[in-house]
């Protein structure tokens, strides 16, 4: 089952990364394996035992005919995960200057590599 997977770990928190449920691990884990991030020595893609909290479906995909607006919270496609921002100002040729609040920084990026944020609460998901 393909999913994503928000980590902990120190310099990717707070993003959400494709994975594959492999197996359960436990009760209430699950053994993951990630469809972008490698292993130490790039042979693999990496394997990990994640709490079920953890692990949401994918987000259905959203439409957005007429680009975003200022203050648009929508996550952004970076260092192979999805982080939650909000757009500080929209630019040229279908790119915006996401603000990332939680990092206190800025990053321009085209539409393509933007989504419109959606939070998975109750088993629904729900657009802040």
């Amino acid at each position: 089952m393909q999913v994503e997977v928000l980590t902990d770990e120190d310099g990717l928190k707070g993003a959400w990364f494709a994975a594959t449920i492999i197996e359960p691990s436990g009760e209430d884990k699950y053994l993951i394996e990630y469809l972008s991030l490698r292993n130490d020595d790039d042979t693999e893609f990496l394997r990990e035992v994640i709490r079920a909290c953890n692990i949401r479906p994918c987000p259905p995909e959203i439409i957005v005919v007429d680009g975003f607006k200022v203050w648009d919270a929508v996550d952004a496609y970076c260092n192979e995960g999805w982080w939650v921002g909000v757009i500080a100002k929209v630019l040229i040729n279908s790119n915006y200057e996401v603000n990332f609040i939680e990092y206190d920084e800025k990053t321009t990026f085209n539409q393509a590599d933007l989504r419109p944020h959606q939070d998975w609460l109750n088993g629904k998901w729900v657009v802040p």
